[in-house]
């Protein structure tokens, strides 16, 4: 695994490191996103279709959720800057 991560990396150099770790913070954070979407989505079209006065309501916690993966865009052009 540590051949990988130095192969990644060039000579030791925390140049591809950061890339490893900016690629890995998009991708956990894009699942996270997911999973917490699909869950806020369904429980969301559950209540609209018994209270449809909750569209607002319903729409900013699925945004919320959405949030997760910018968190991670984020912190994946700052580890980049870094390279």
């Amino acid at each position: 695994m540590y051949d990988l991560i130095l192969a990644a990396g060039g000579s030791g150099g925390g140049g591809g490191l950061a890339l490893l770790a900016a690629a890995i913070a998009v991708a956990g954070a894009s699942i996270g996103a997911a999973i917490a979407v699909a869950y806020t989505g369904a429980a969301a079209l559950a209540a609209l279709s018994e209270r449809p006065e909750l569209f607002g309501r319903a729409m900013v916690i699925v945004g919320l959720a959405e949030g997760i993966a910018i968190y991670g865009l984020i912190v994946a052009i700052i580890l980049i800057g870094k390279a």
